[in-house]
């Protein structure tokens, strides 16, 4: 038996979903959608890589999940007591619908809206679409309780350096995830 050596079209790169969510109404909530903006301006992300805008729109993310994906890449402003414009990458842990009690679960199949991303998570998992890989890259957010236009300057600061970390990150999770064909002659 001969195994033959895998050509570059034996190589399946992962395909991979990033979704701005967040409010632009609320300031600093605004952040996701205008990194994924940006994003969709640079034309400089490969084929195998979809960047939408969801905002608050929850659902319209579970449907496009429905679509099969490896991994799916959050961009959102959150809240862990850093400095405004402090970037993290973080892995969720994402409970799933029947760890509910039988009222909760009841209660959150009652609200269609999912303006929420981790119920938005949840239903996802609960359908069997969520990816196996799942991350939210956040961005530390100073002002984000009025209900107003425009970030704080160190958001929009971190926007540039956003975009940039999420391309290194798409290069190195396609080059750490490639599959190989294995098939001999």
């Amino acid at each position: 038996m001969i195994r033959a050596e895998p050509t570059s079209s034996s190589y399946k790169k992962p395909t991979i979903l990033i979704s701005g969510v967040g409010n632009e109404l609320r300031q600093d909530d605004g952040f996701g959608i205008a990194v994924v903006r940006r994003l969709q301006e640079s034309n400089n992300l490969p084929e195998h890589v979809k960047v939408i805008e969801t905002g608050i729109a929850g659902i319209s993310l579970v449907q496009e999940l429905m679509d099969g994906y490896d991994a799916l890449l959050l961009i959102d402003a959150v809240s862990r007591e850093g400095k405004p414009g402090q970037l993290y990458l973080l892995e969720p842990e994402v409970p799933s619908l029947e760890s509910l009690p039988p009222a909760a679960q009841r209660d959150f199949l009652a609200d269609m809206h999912y303006a929420n991303p981790t119920r938005a998570l949840i239903l996802a998992k609960a359908m069997r679409v969520l990816p196996k890989q799942v991350y939210i890259l956040g961005c530390e957010a100073a002002q984000h309780d009025d209900f107003a236009m425009g970030m704080s300057p160190e958001v929009q600061n971190a926007i540039p350096p956003a975009v940039a970390r999420i391309e290194k990150w798409i290069a190195e999770f396609g080059a750490a995830t490639v599959v190989k064909s294995k098939f001999c002659v």
